[in-house]
């Protein structure tokens, strides 16, 4: 069994599919954890030194590592991995189950505002340009996000009600 979960930065992506790992016994894998560990560096370095198009590469390999070679996870992939080098295709046609985890642009924008720091992509974004960059990102990513098997809304829900969500459709 392989689940996947995409959506936005900040949409718990992580959160969540480390808990459904637990819950359904897999293995839980962060493609971003991944690509830092097989690479030696953080992300945010990894775009500073190497730059966007490198790790959108290294990114792109990784998946279709994990995708090929491993059974029985949960993965949790960035979010802009969907939307680059066929990656949604390869996940879609990979994985059993594919979740996109949709939380809304006014809480995107209140969880993000809180770690700029360690998101590359929106690092140097004053506050006030935010929720145009976001809105924008979104509707770009839309169209991959929306190919994902399911959709769970995540807004105003704990991680455990959004696993408990997720599992429900397995029993």
């Amino acid at each position: 069994m392989k689940i996947v979960l995409v959506g936005y930065m900040g949409s718990g992506k992580s959160t969540v599919a480390k808990l459904l790992a637990n819950a359904m016994k897999l293995k839980f894998l962060d493609l971003d954890n991944y690509i830092e560990q097989r690479l030696g560096s953080k992300i945010p370095i990894i775009f500073k030194e190497r730059g966007e198009l490198f790790f959108r590469k290294k990114e792109h390999e990784y998946l279709k590592c994990i995708l090929d070679n491993e059974n029985d996870l949960v993965l949790s992939v960035g979010g802009g991995t969907p939307c680059y080098a066929g990656n949604m295709d390869s996940i879609i046609e990979k994985a059993d189950a594919v979740f996109y985890l949709k939380v809304s642009l006014p809480v995107l924008v209140q969880r993000l505002s809180k770690e700029k720091e360690n998101r590359p992509l929106i690092k140097n974004i004053p506050d006030e340009d935010l929720p145009e960059f976001i809105g924008k990102h979104l509707f770009e990513r839309s169209f991959y996000y929306s190919q994902a098997t399911y959709k769970v809304l995540c807004d105003k829900k704990e991680p455990k009600t959004i696993v408990d969500e997720i599992q429900s459709l397995f029993i």
